[in-house]
């Protein structure tokens, strides 16, 4: 809650006083049916993973959220912005076999905090796809400061009524002190994070972000291990987390090649002269230059805040920030 107040705030600034970036044309319509809609699964997804941390260890945690790539691609297919494919099923088997191996080697395994976290999952791929569908049907791009302009302060009130009923009676009778400095840093490491993800896809490529994503990963897992004494690791947790991300791996490798394929056709009928261009129906570029097996991305866990039509421009060569 505190997060989504601070960034709230911070975007307001930029985009109103300072005028870093320009507002999209944001109808009162839109932001009801588009904005509402992905600002509750996007603080569902944040109170049901943050809840996560008071039953079950950090390292645990982090292999649970191997699961992401299996949840998005199963919503994505309900919501039809991906095909079911082979391919990508044996990949998501695998990855959820992994996981499996990994919860029952967890010496501290709580059904609890097990529910809140695959809970949170579920909400974080439903906003992804909600994303995609919703604002790309609209025709709207958002980059991080806008997209936490028009999302923060919504997802803000989404947070801050749960924590009206749920939290502050019990901090109050716990005498709880709040630490400005503590949530202060704390809101700001978490709006740069943001910001340097949107900086290293422009500068880079998607890509980089999800290898960077992946060592993040076993950097947490070891930190946590290290840091906090109870988070002890098995020999079937680092087994089975290995096949979950193996898994992972494969599905990053395999919707980037998905990308690659979209994008090189897309090269290819802007080079086409204008008159050949007009004559040829839409249908005919479905069927005959582009593959059956190839598939648009529905977005990045790693950049939750950017469409996953932004990763398209930057991976084609748009650098602009």
């Amino acid at each position: 809650m505190i997060h989504m107040g601070f960034s709230g705030v911070v975007t307001f600034f930029l985009v109103r006083v300072l005028k870093v970036v320009t507002p999209v044309k944001m109808t009162f319509d839109i932001y009801i049916s588009c904005v509402v809609p992905i600002s509750a699964f996007f603080a569902s997804s944040l109170w049901f993973g943050n809840t996560a941390y008071l039953y079950i260890s950090v390292a645990f945690i982090q292999m649970l959220k191997a699961l992401m790539p299996v949840a998005t691609f199963m919503m994505a297919v309900s919501c039809g912005t991906d095909k079911a494919r082979w391919d990508l099923f044996l990949n998501m088997l695998l990855v959820s076999v992994g996981v499996a191996v990994s919860s029952y080697g967890e010496i501290h395994f709580n059904v609890i905090g097990t529910f809140f976290q695959v809970t949170g999952i579920v909400c974080e791929a439903l906003r992804l796809v909600l994303t995609q569908v919703l604002l790309q049907k609209k025709g709207l791009t958002l980059n991080p400061i806008t997209s936490l302009y028009y999302i923060a302060p919504c997802s803000f009130l989404f947070l801050f009524f749960p924590w009206i009923v749920l939290e502050k009676p019990a901090m109050e009778v716990e005498h709880w002190k709040f630490s400005f400095w503590v949530f202060f840093t704390n809101a700001l490491c978490a709006l740069a994070l943001n910001f340097s993800i949107f900086l290293v896809i422009g500068r880079t490529g998607a890509l980089t972000v999800r290898v960077a994503g992946v060592l993040k990963d076993w950097l947490l897992i070891a930190l946590g291990t290290i840091l906090f004494p109870e988070s002890k690791l098995t020999g079937l947790n680092i087994i089975g987390y290995a096949i979950a991300l193996s898994g992972v791996v494969l599905y990053n490798y395999l919707k980037m090649r998905d990308a690659t394929i979209v994008h090189q056709i897309s090269l290819v009928d802007v080079d086409k002269p204008k008159e050949w261009r007009l004559d040829k129906k839409d249908s005919d570029v479905l069927e005959k230059d582009i593959p059956a097996n190839a598939s648009m991305p529905v977005g990045d866990e790693e950049a939750p805040l950017i469409p996953s039509s932004r990763f398209q421009r930057n991976q084609s060569g748009n650098h602009d920030v």
